[in-house]
């Protein structure tokens, strides 16, 4: 069977599954005699073992067929759910989430092998054994070898295959499998054995034939001839792995006969004294390896599509409409058709971008249980507060915010949070406080970061920053709080006072920054001194389709985006002044710094000898700039298009898009020039 074609399927519940037992596990080492929570972990792990039975992952049917057995025995109260316990539950969900991350990249589950999971799984079986019984309690379930018998014709086309493989230094054996009379998918079961086998050997015969297996024609054996590089041992590993086994009887075969070396020889000299004959089944097995295509999914309610094939529908009757125009009210059925697409077109933009939308809960659910381990690793008492989870962001935006958040998450427990003895000396709760909360606003999604703990050290930041040689002396003591804790995003740059594994590097605050750009977004921190940090962060509700306002500068267009403009002032050239080497304008009774776009995109000034200026102001979180442009085109709705990897160092440019006319219009980066 082809279970190629269901993999992204399975990929793609699995990783719900998986999310789901995460989140259950986390309230149930809150309220252990929660049996609902149990229950639903128990079919998790049941819905998987099914799952990847019938897609012939070994390795994962078989850890949660050992983990449904600790799950049943807790739910009938045979165990007492522990702090242990729970603690081996998240090991075998790293080590299934390890599996499926594996079979995302390559197809395959790879070779991370759980048994010492299983092992510790069996120990809570034996009521916490001493670790050797547990490994020979584990061994005894095990399939056992025997030399007997076993019901299998060699025919001839089997003897050739045996002789050649012979003549190659391959090995062959006969195989009888005995599953357990408690397999409930005896076909999904022989697939799994079938798929595993297959890896290093070439299967040339079973009985009953392959098509009464995948039937279930067959009753609780099966047998088998096999080619393979893999002695016996290793043979007897690989069915070793799999669960529901009774038994495996294993026999070496050998075959003398002249019959084969004599064709040997001949097709030897016809190609040319070949080192390596190909096998039956080379291809094959060459074309299952390769890796498959997993594209990006996106979970779309129906209502919205149902709303997208109307829009479509529309666009089909403006379109007949459009060529059944006659001349003789050309001009205002025309007007009119145009103005009815205009807003079919606007409405359509609106339905597939939220089709595009995904709720950033799916980004959130990630952090309680880094909160959890992070907690424990430090010595800390964390309570992680979430709101704002059904806030929707561009499923782009959504693959990208992960990393920053973790890294803020981790610099508010490390750094911000106190230990529970100092914080009892302060008069605080010992339990610390980080909240994550996002929630729209108008054309962008915020997402908070706080904590309630000792906030930025202003002058420990100064310090570091004056040793690292960031900044004289004299500079620092001049430098006010917020320029100062701007100084955390530098590269490189870390108050912590030893490297450890969680921090100390300072690279943390640096992806931050970078990564938030890279979307065209803005991070800001707000700190108090022994109440905690915040840090702010402002992203696009979308990466495709902005508004922006079209500017010429010299003779050519540039785009603006309109969510970083303030507003659009005319000022006098005589007005100008330069303050250690920049130029500035006094604006409403603050310092506006001035910047020549001409200069920075390196094209003709036209504004020579012109007294009034048009500026364009922009901001960037508090920060604020003026662009001096020659002329103003207007607002206009642009897609944005990747200058590709060859000018991707860019960093005035953000990027392209092409305008009514067939124009190239550079897209600015408002964020790097600020």
């Amino acid at each position: 069977m082809d279970m190629s074609q269901y993999l992204e399927i399975f990929i793609e519940e699995s990783k719900e599954h998986l999310q789901n037992m995460n989140q259950s596990l986390l309230e149930l080492e809150n309220d252990n005699n929660e049996l609902g929570l149990l229950n639903d972990i128990f079919r998790v792990a049941h819905t998987l073992k099914g799952m990847s039975g019938t897609m012939g992952y070994s390795r994962l049917a078989s850890l949660t067929h050992e983990m449904e057995n600790v799950l049943q025995s807790l739910r009938s109260n045979e165990l007492k759910i522990n702090g242990g316990i729970i603690d081996i539950l998240f090991e075998c969900l790293d080590t299934l989430e390890g599996y499926i991350s594996e079979i995302e990249k390559t197809g395959d589950e790879g070779s991370n092998d759980s048994q010492g999971l299983i092992v510790k799984l069996n120990g809570i079986m034996a009521n916490d054994v001493d670790l050797k019984d547990q490994v020979i309690l584990s061994n005894e379930v095990l399939p056992s070898l025997h030399e007997e018998a076993i019901n299998i014709e060699i025919e001839d086309f089997s003897k050739n295959a045996i002789e050649k493989a012979s003549l190659e230094g391959h090995n062959c054996f006969k195989l009888k499998i005995v599953l357990s009379p408690n397999c409930m998918l005896k076909s999904a079961r022989a697939f799994i054995i079938f798929n595993t086998l297959e890896r290093d050997c070439e299967i040339i015969k079973s009985n009953p034939s392959v098509e009464d297996i995948e039937d279930e024609n067959f009753d609780l054996s099966f047998d088998l001839i096999l080619i393979s590089k893999l002695s016996l041992e290793d043979i007897k590993k690989e069915i070793d792995s799999i669960s529901e086994i009774d038994e495996v009887h294993i026999q070496p075969v050998t075959i003398n006969g002249p019959s084969f070396r004599k064709e040997s020889v001949q097709q030897e000299e016809s190609t040319g004294n070949q080192e390596e004959q190909e096998r039956p089944g080379d291809e094959k097995r060459s074309s299952k390896s390769k890796k498959p295509t997993v594209g990006k999914t996106v979970r779309v309610d129906i209502d919205r599509l149902d709303n997208l094939m109307n829009l479509v529908s529309e666009l089909i009757i403006i379109k007949t409409r459009l060529e059944d125009i006659d001349d003789s009210g050309k001009k205002n059925n025309m007007n009119e058709a145009i103005e009815y697409l205009e807003r079919i077109t606007t409405s359509l933009h609106d339905a597939v971008m939220k089709v595009r939308m995904v709720p950033i809960e799916r980004v959130f659910n990630r952090f309680p249980r880094m909160v959890r381990d992070l907690s424990k690793e430090l010595g800390k008492e964390i309570e992680l507060f979430m709101s704002g989870e059904e806030t929707e962001v561009d499923r782009t935006v959504i693959d990208e915010i992960g990393d920053p958040l973790i890294h803020c998450i981790r610099n508010s427990i490390d750094h911000g949070i106190e230990d529970p003895e100092t914080r009892r000396t302060l008069g605080k709760r010992e339990f610390g406080t980080v909240k994550l909360v996002a929630y729209p606003d108008g054309n962008s999604v915020v997402i908070e970061v706080e904590d309630d703990g000792q906030g930025i050290n202003i002058e420990k930041v100064k310090s570091k920053a004056v040793q690292k040689g960031l900044l004289k002396k004299e500079e620092a003591e001049i430098l006010d709080d917020k320029e100062a804790v701007n100084l955390l995003f530098h590269p490189g740059f870390s108050t912590a006072d030893k490297i450890s594994d969680i921090s100390g590097r300072g690279v943390g605050l640096d992806v931050v920054k970078t990564k938030i750009e890279s979307l065209g977004g803005v991070v800001e921190v707000q700190t108090a001194k022994s109440k905690g940090s915040k840090f702010v962060i402002r992203l696009p509700l979308t990466l495709a389709i902005i508004q922006a306002l079209l500017v010429n500068v010299g003779s050519e267009k540039y785009a603006i985006p309109l969510s970083s403009i303030k507003e659009i002032v005319t000022i006098k050239a005589s007005t100008i002044r330069k303050v250690q080497n920049q130029e500035v304008v006094l604006y409403r009774n603050t310092t506006l710094p001035i910047l020549r776009m001409n200069q920075i995109l390196q094209v003709v000034d036209s504004n020579q000898g012109k007294e009034d200026l048009t500026v364009v102001v922009v901001r960037k979180g508090e920060k604020t700039a003026g662009f001096i442009v020659d002329n103003l085109i207007g607002q206009q709705e642009i897609v944005i298009k990747s200058l590709g990897k060859f000018l991707s160092g860019i960093k005035v440019i953000a990027g392209a898009t092409i305008l009514g006319n067939g124009q190239v219009a550079l897209i600015v980066d408002t964020n790097s020039l600020l």
